[in-house]
């Protein structure tokens, strides 16, 4: 292999590590509005309003437990991307991920939804 051929794979290797610390900084910036969410929506949303106040702090727990999982999650791919890329492989985004964080926050939106359209 020429000098050149590894010059453009170790390239290569550092933009993809370097993609990798975005999409794991793209988890925490997630994370971080899941939790401003559960703020909002559990703690300063309950003082604003007449009425129950449970359904909100409900809710605002539950988009803490959104925050954590993408917390978890960003941390667990990013330590299978670095494994991977050691290795020499790819590590997919697991199916399951997509779906779970998918379903959770959809779910979130439309119990949101639902308690201010009924509150």
């Amino acid at each position: 292999m020429s000098d050149a051929e590894v010059a453009a794979e170790v390239d290569v290797s550092r933009r993809t590590r370097l993609a990798a610390e975005r999409t794991w900084l793209a988890w925490w910036r997630s994370g971080i509005a899941a939790t401003a969410a559960s703020l909002a929506v559990g703690a300063f949303a309950p003082d604003l309003i007449e009425g129950s106040k449970w359904p909100y702090v409900i809710l605002g727990v539950g988009y803490a437990g959104l925050a954590v999982s993408m917390f978890v999650m960003g941390e667990a791919r990013k330590r299978a991307v670095d494994r991977a890329l050691d290795e020499g492989g790819y590590a997919p985004l697991p199916g399951t991920w997509t779906v779970a964080l998918s379903g959770a926050g959809g779910i979130l939106a439309v119990v949101t939804l639902l308690v201010v359209l009924l509150t």
